[in-house]
């Protein structure tokens, strides 16, 4: 049976929870569309997330790779298009606060989604559930992940699928600050369905 590895992150900023957590923990060790699912949690720190996702990868060899993130503000399922050779943005878990940097000084300057993100989208839609692509990830943990992710399958010359999808808020969320907001068991349908979009 293939291998999905499935992230999330742990809480950040000033969000007391984080959905993707729960997701992943709900998942893992399940079995979609052919993939066994290797759920993991990845922390909030730019010093050491991006080698937690490659020694993820190195060390269950997964087949494809889908991370997920809260996109707090945003109203609808958003697979990203592209991740950015660039960290910026709030501090991270640890108070640290990126002015710029680059990420890989090796990589390119950005790398494309390897997930089937219009299938993605359209079959969310189809079952009720609002998505649209994203063409950015923005320069935070989220496309720093993403980009590690691609830049390590790029330089080994591996063809896996691989990419991230942000979330909007859950309601526990939005109880706590007036934002947009999907109900636990919606967010997880949709990384369902993404999983069953999968080649």
């Amino acid at each position: 049976m293939k291998k999905l590895l499935l992230t999330g992150f742990e809480p950040f900023l000033d969000h007391a929870i984080n959905p993707t957590m729960a997701i992943v923990n709900a998942l893992k060790e399940t079995e979609i569309n052919g993939y066994k699912i290797i759920g993991e949690i990845l922390s909030v720190d730019f010093s050491k997330t991006g080698q937690e996702i490659v020694d993820l990868i190195e060390m269950h060899q997964p087949d494809a790779v889908i991370s997920l993130g809260l996109a707090s503000g945003r109203a609808q399922l958003t697979p990203e298009r592209i991740a950015i050779n660039c960290n910026d943005g709030p501090v991270d878990n640890t108070g640290h606060k990126p002015d710029g940097e680059t990420i890989c000084h090796d990589g390119a300057d950005g790398y494309f989604s390897t997930l089937p993100i219009k299938a993605i989208v359209a079959v969310c839609r189809e079952n009720g559930l609002p998505a649209k692509i994203s063409n950015t990830a923005g320069a935070y943990l989220c496309n720093n992940v993403m980009y590690h992710a691609l830049h390590y399958f790029k330089t080994h010359q591996l063809d896996r699928p691989s990419g991230f999808i942000h979330l909007p808020a859950s309601h526990e969320l939005a109880l706590e600050k007036a934002q947009p907001s999907w109900s636990q068991s919606d967010l997880e349908r949709a990384v369902r369905i993404a999983i069953s979009c999968l080649p």
